[in-house]
């Protein structure tokens, strides 16, 4: 490992790794698209069974591996030093091999795994260790829990719960739990929907680091509403699961506390209503620093993306849009909207983006994934309707090909958005690559 041995802090690495990860992720997310639009394209080699987990893996590592580098990078600025550097590069060795073995793997056609994680399950195991020695660098450095800021208690959260649930993600691998669909199907949706508010933490403790290094105080964090929107999303991170199973026979109750859980995101959104105008007055004051650009954008996409999570919550309203493309509108928004914006802010200020051209170039990339991101979004909230309806409806008076078939105008402008949404972030991801190799060679 040459590469470590310059004097670039290994959360650089990580950083590298994911920015490379989301190229890919965009890359066969485009492939996907096409093969939407024109059946069969590419079924020989890169058929859409492959290219669904190349997207979706790339995707989810690069979250992780992005977000153990910010947390690794701002816990060391808040420690004085991570712990063990050593520690922190095995970690990243580690994940560097799985990733490239489990991209290798989807390629080659070999599979075993389930939803987020299609690959074998072999490939957990090397994961699993690597998250281990992360959750020892994180409570080593950390060392005291008493009078810590908001985003270190996130950072605690995030690190240990994302340990527990995937590992039980993986108990379809007990005949026990696999033996009865039910029961393996309500593990795996509640799995995958704590996971989701586990990286969650993460990325919005290291957010409100750099929110606070923004606005020059910790006030913030060390306030009784952070820590109380904190243990909202620790509420929900538990809990919020619920309404992903509302289709399962499961016991009632169990919907009924997942309903109302849900219904507390109302208070986060009815908080950024109110303080709409004081975020518009503080948007003025700080849109000159290009990592609150991106914190801005992520913010407007929390408010959208909020709405239709609400929605999909009411059990009137899932019943339609279960297995529609209204979900993956849903998670498009959370992953592009607010995890990819939040964690580029977080790139921006990591990498000390300042140089005026690269700062034009990434805004311009910024502006145009700005326009295409609604677009992409619409397309499959229009699709998913007509979907739902046809489901609900037309299931037996409609072939399932026809009613793909009238959808096709809608993922037609999905595609032509969704090449202009890499194009942008083409643009941001080459030039932050560009900051990085550029200080390398120079170092």
């Amino acid at each position: 490992m040459e590469l470590l041995k310059d004097k670039k802090p290994i959360s650089h690495y990580f950083i590298v790794t994911g920015l490379i990860l989301l190229f890919s992720t965009l890359s066969f997310g485009v492939i996907g698209a096409l093969q939407y639009v024109y059946a069969g394209l590419f079924r020989e080699n890169f058929s859409f069974e492959k290219i669904r987990p190349l997207h979706v893996s790339s995707a989810v590592f690069w979250i992780l591996i992005t977000a153990c580098g910010a947390v690794i990078f701002y816990l060391g600025k808040v420690k004085d030093g991570i712990w063990s550097s050593k520690l922190a590069k095995w970690q990243w060795i580690l994940f560097t091999i799985s990733v490239v073995a489990i991209l290798i793997s989807y390629i080659m056609g070999i599979f075993g795994g389930r939803e987020y994680w299609e690959f074998h399950p072999i490939f957990a195991l090397p994961i699993v260790i690597a998250w281990i020695l992360f959750l020892i660098n994180v409570l080593k450095t950390v060392k005291v829990f008493r009078k810590q800021p908001v985003y270190v208690w996130m950072w605690l959260t995030g690190t240990i719960f994302f340990l527990f649930t995937y590992a039980e993600s993986y108990l379809w691998l007990i005949p026990y739990f696999r033996s009865n669909i039910v029961h393996d199907m309500t593990i795996q949706w509640k799995s995958y929907g704590s996971m989701v508010g586990c990286w969650n933490m993460l990325i919005y403790g290291s957010s409100i680091y750099l929110m606070d290094k923004i606005a020059g105080s910790e006030k913030y964090s060390y306030s009784s509403i952070a820590f109380a929107l904190y243990f909202l999303g620790l509420f929900n991170l538990m809990f919020n699961w619920g309404h992903h199973i509302y289709t399962l026979p499961a016991p009632k109750y169990i919907q009924y506390i997942s309903y109302g859980v849900s219904m507390t995101e109302l208070l986060l959104l009815g908080r950024i209503i109110y303080f709409w105008k004081s975020s518009v007055d503080t948007a003025k004051r700080h849109y000159h620093i290009l990592s609150y650009r991106f914190l801005l954008a992520a913010d407007l996409w929390i408010f959208l993306t909020l709405i239709l999570a609400i929605a999909m919550s009411i059990p009137a309203i899932n019943i339609y849009t279960h297995g529609t493309h209204i979900t993956v509108a849903h998670t498009m928004g959370a992953t592009i909207g607010i995890n990819t914006f939040l964690l580029l802010s977080l790139v921006c200020n990591i990498f000390n983006v300042h140089q005026p051209k690269t700062e034009k170039n990434i805004t311009l990339g910024l502006n145009i994934s700005l326009i295409a991101l609604p677009i992409f979004w619409i397309s499959l909230i229009i699709a998913g309707v007509l979907k739902s309806d046809w489901q609900m409806h037309h299931f037996n008076d409609i072939p399932f090909s026809a009613m793909m078939q009238s959808l096709h105008p809608y993922f037609v402008v999905f595609l032509i958005a969704g090449i202009l949404l890499t194009i942008g972030f083409f643009i941001i991801v080459g030039s932050l690559l560009a900051v990085f190799f550029k200080k390398q060679i120079n170092a």
